[in-house]
């Protein structure tokens, strides 16, 4: 992270002072307190038609300052503005489309391809040439799908930014870093407020996650955003696999020496950029921990997860009346509001609750004939096979209210991970182990459909 310090003070210097001589020659910067009399839309189209670099950036910077003094409503008001006033030049696109009926010319293709492109995508390009653009774009954007549900008809803006952001947070364009103790304060906090699998109770807890020779935690950035972690990954260095959590975050543990660990332990990955949603680069993270890691540590032979299951207390409330009458039974334990501290109830319920995750991971498929998980859907996608089901491996209050306790060990096996990743991709073939395929023996794929059976 810390080789994007001097690169991103270099360029925040040079854009702050474009940015300033382009000031000078529009007018005063407006304050808090008021936007200017054209408003947003109107430096918008400003932004739009300039052709200067300088002005191009001061008025860039400006319609984020004016962005930023948005409420609510006025935000929802300007995405609507994005769909209705930003679109394709019509006459251009019509002309286009002639051209291409005309004859179908790699020129023509061209030209329809360039005129179709909505004129916000490049307004979002110019917006990004002021500094902490890209920042605020990603941000824009998070605000934005938190407006999709009652304006659908943003579907068509939300679109123009994964289609950039795709490009612009390329796997090529990010780094992979080492968050370790000694990290900025700042990326620490970060660390602490971004963890979404398992929650960090403070520096203290965060110390006992990083600082251990036998604890890592890498994360990619982008070179516009130096201090802002896209997605991170936690490792523990363990030997065999682990079937719960509680070993892994245990206050008080002895670490294990580094040289004698088999195995890499991914037990938390978290995306913390909500504006990058849809944006996949989790799996180069991992590919690249592994090289990482292997060139290290050459002694390390497993990469497994100890993932969560977070829709599966969810799917199964929904499905229990579908379990045989001795499983439907078992499972009415779960109705206790203390049967994970009952030895009995837990004896009772730990092969049902397994069989049942088995069955929602493997056999439950979605409209698009993908597991309804979509922590399955990472893993398996990335050519990880579905290795162990870990009953009462997480019994948080979390873990019970999403997954009654259960957690999975995803295999990376490195031979085999291309050849799962393709028969995943091309038939939605899911890898399982034969300890995870003994639960699905009597039941076959279902698409989000109540099975017949457990």
């Amino acid at each position: 992270m810390r080789a994007f310090d001097r690169e991103s003070v270099f360029f925040g210097e040079l854009f702050n002072g474009i940015a300033q001589r382009g000031r000078r020659l529009l007018w005063r910067p407006h304050t808090q307190a008021a936007l200017p009399t054209e408003g947003i839309a109107g430096l918008a189209k400003k932004l739009i038609s300039s052709r200067g670099e300088a002005s191009g950036v001061a008025l860039a910077a400006d319609l984020l300052k004016a962005w930023r003094m948005l409420d609510n409503e006025a935000r929802l008001a300007w995405f609507r503005t994005l769909a209705s006033a930003f679109g394709p030049d019509e006459k251009q696109l019509e002309a286009a489309v002639e051209a291409w009926r005309s004859g179908h010319s790699a020129e023509a293709a061209s030209r329809l391809a360039s005129a179709s492109e909505p004129l916000r995508q490049e307004l979002f390009r110019r917006i990004n040439l002021a500094p902490g653009g890209t920042a605020a774009l990603v941000a824009m954007r998070a605000d934005l799908i938190r407006h999709l549900r009652q304006a659908p008809e943003l579907e068509v803006v939300d679109r123009d930014f994964v289609h950039l952001f795709s490009s612009w947070f390329n796997r090529g364009f990010l780094m992979m870093t080492r968050i370790d103790w000694s990290s900025p304060a700042s990326i620490l906090e970060k660390i602490i407020r971004y963890e979404a699998v398992h929650e960090i109770r403070g520096w203290d807890d965060l110390r006992r996650r990083l600082q251990p020779t036998d604890r890592r935690c890498f994360a990619f950035v982008h070179p516009q955003m130096p201090d802002e972690p896209l997605i991170f990954v936690e490792v523990a260095l363990t030997s065999g696999t682990p079937a719960s959590v509680d070993g892994l975050l245990a206050g008080e543990r002895s670490p294990l020496d580094p040289a004698e660990a088999d195995t890499a332990v991914f037990y938390s990955i978290s995306n913390t950029q909500v504006g990058l949603k849809g944006i996949s680069f989790g799996n180069f993270l991992i590919k690249q921990v592994v090289e990482d890691l292997l060139r290290d540590l050459p002694n390390l032979y497993h990469f497994v997860t100890l993932s969560p299951i977070p829709g599966f207390a969810d799917w199964l409330s929904h499905h229990r009346n579908n379990a045989s009458p001795e499983e439907a039974k078992a499972l009415q334990l779960l109705d206790r509001p203390d049967w994970n501290a009952d030895a009995g109830a837990v004896a009772t319920l730990e092969p049902v609750l397994a069989r049942a995750a088995a069955i929602y991971l493997v056999n439950v498929k979605d409209a698009a004939a993908r597991p309804l998980d979509p922590v399955a859907r990472f893993h398996l996608g990335n050519g990880a096979r579905l290795e162990r089901l870990n009953a009462g491996a997480d019994l948080s209050p979390k873990g019970l209210r999403q997954s009654h306790g259960m957690m999975v060990n995803y295999m990376y096996d490195l031979p085999s991970i291309e050849a799962n990743h393709e028969a995943y991709a091309n038939k939605g073939d899911v890898a399982t182990s034969k300890a995870v395929r003994k639960f699905l023996a009597s039941d076959r794929p279902t698409r989000a459909q109540p099975i017949s059976h457990f």
